[in-house]
């Protein structure tokens, strides 16, 4: 390992990377890293179906609210794993840790399979969340980090959107494993851990041929290591393409200093950019809380109030999972097109307008069971999108050198603002439809708040490099980049 700390240097490597076409190498980078969200779909959609099935006596006999409270169990392993991992990321590099927290991931996924009561199941589910949360950190940092500038919105979007693809997957596994015709109540729950377990492994080994992030490298006094990587991919996409690459434009000089501490971040978030945090804490924890609330408990819903069987719950994630995938990924361009100001609050607001048009007439008895699935397919479509890009606000705003701590920050603030909701949707549906009716208003109306904080607010971030919308810490002044 070199290092040119405390000696300026002046690179292209940012430059270098946002001219890069779009290539097979990118495909890989996307495939590789993406993935992480497709295993917290497939983990969130294989409790939230088997959150019935859990309550029966084969199984673990849990109440429906401890069905909701092993829910936020993982998210607040969540929270956990954001914090710690995140100062980790910051300070060791990206590859490093985007491997760990997979590796943690796979470890606590088995050992849910083997729990024996429900202290247990919510350790283990603890384990899980503090995994995925550290994933969050590393993977958003590395994937913004490599993705060319006009690219980086409609893929970041498409890839958080793949947690749908997870979820429908999920959805599939549980109707073969949790069939009672198949396999006993009390093995069927225990293989779907174990299934999940099994994709993980193949993550792994992908993972192994992705580059440390050239710009963490550069920002951290490695300049000398990230132009080799950058040169590596230079080569690679040249070869994907057939074509001559165009000579990049511009230059920055950096300074490398000291790592970033917990003090460097609060001193950015709230001294040099209070608005952009105010932003993201309004986006992050409305998003959150609606969809913590209703992604983990609406198989409760629909078991209670539609008479869906424990075993066909996973079917009817489907309908919920593609409205959720194809808003992203349809609506995604948008975002780089239109702009990030009009989409997000677009986006919000109209969530929020249909979730809470579907309580109403939830209440009102005026829902058949297929048009409840298609309000709510209908109403995520346009959420996913906004979540989406909620995500990729708060990864794409700050300073390279305490990004993976800022998306931590806005992520544990969010999750810590929801972690309640699961519980607290789970006691509605036992109560009355009247009280579901109640929580999905105050769903729809955090989301609402943060299409008008979005209007406020916003930045206008579309098709801008990283270095313009935060300079680095490590460049001495803005003009130099």
């Amino acid at each position: 390992m070199t290092s040119d700390e405390g000696i300026p240097i002046t690179t292209a490597v940012p430059q270098r990377l946002d001219r890069l076409p779009w290539s097979r190498w990118h495909w890989r980078i996307v495939g590789a890293l993406g993935v992480t969200w497709l295993l917290d779909g497939l983990e969130v959609s294989i409790v939230a179906a088997l959150g019935p099935m859990l309550t029966h006596p084969d199984t673990l006999h849990l109440t429906h609210s401890e069905v909701g409270l092993t829910a936020s169990a993982y998210l607040a392993g969540s929270v956990a794993g954001a914090l710690l991992f995140s100062y980790l990321t910051d300070r060791q590099g990206r590859k490093k840790w985007f491997m760990i927290t997979l590796a943690l991931y796979l470890t606590a996924t088995v050992l849910t399979a083997l729990s024996w009561d429900l202290m247990s199941f919510m350790f283990f589910r603890f384990l899980t969340g503090a995994g995925i949360g550290g994933e969050y950190a590393a993977i958003n940092s590395a994937i913004d980090e490599l993705i060319p500038a006009r690219n980086r919105g409609h893929t970041d979007l498409a890839i958080n959107g793949t947690w749908w693809l997870g979820s429908a997957a999920g959805a599939l596994l549980t109707l073969l494993l949790l069939n009672p015709a198949m396999f006993p109540e009390s093995v069927g729950w225990r293989l779907c851990f174990v299934f999940g377990a099994v994709l993980g492994v193949a993550i792994i080994i992908v993972r192994g041929v992705i580059p440390e992030s050239p710009r963490w490298l550069m920002t951290h006094g490695r300049v000398s290591e990230a132009e080799v990587i950058v040169s590596q991919i230079e080569q690679q996409v040249v070869q994907d393409r057939g074509t001559a690459l165009r000579e990049p434009h511009g230059t920055m000089t950096v300074h490398p200093q000291p790592h970033a501490t917990i003090m460097t971040v609060a001193q950015e978030l709230f001294q040099s950019y209070p608005r952009r945090t105010v932003l993201g804490i309004g986006l992050m924890v409305t998003q959150s809380f609606m969809y913590n609330a209703i992604s983990f408990t609406y198989p409760l819903l629909l078991t209670t109030y539609y008479a869906v069987t424990s075993s066909d719950v996973g079917l009817y994630l489907l309908p919920f999972a593609a409205g959720n995938f194809l808003g992203p990924l349809l609506l995604g361009r948008l975002f780089d097109t239109v702009g990030r100001k009009v989409m997000i609050s677009f986006t919000y607001g109209i969530a929020g307008v249909l979730l809470s048009v579907t309580g109403y007439l939830f209440w009102m008895n005026a829902l058949t069971l297929s048009t409840q699935m298609l309000l709510w397919s209908l109403m995520f479509f346009f959420a996913s999108a906004g979540a989406s890009a909620a995500y990729l606000t708060v990864s794409e705003i700050f300073p390279m050198e305490i990004r993976a701590m800022a998306i931590a920050f806005f992520f544990i603030v969010a999750q810590g603002a929801g972690i309640a909701a699961p519980w607290l949707y789970g006691m509605m549906i036992e109560t009355s439809a009247a009280s579901v009716f109640y929580g999905y208003l105050l769903g729809g109306g955090m989301m609402l708040l943060g299409a008008v904080l979005e209007l406020w607010l916003g930045v206008k971030a579309e098709g801008q490099a990283l270095e313009h919308l935060a300079p680095p810490l490590s460049v001495r002044t803005p003009g130099s980049v």
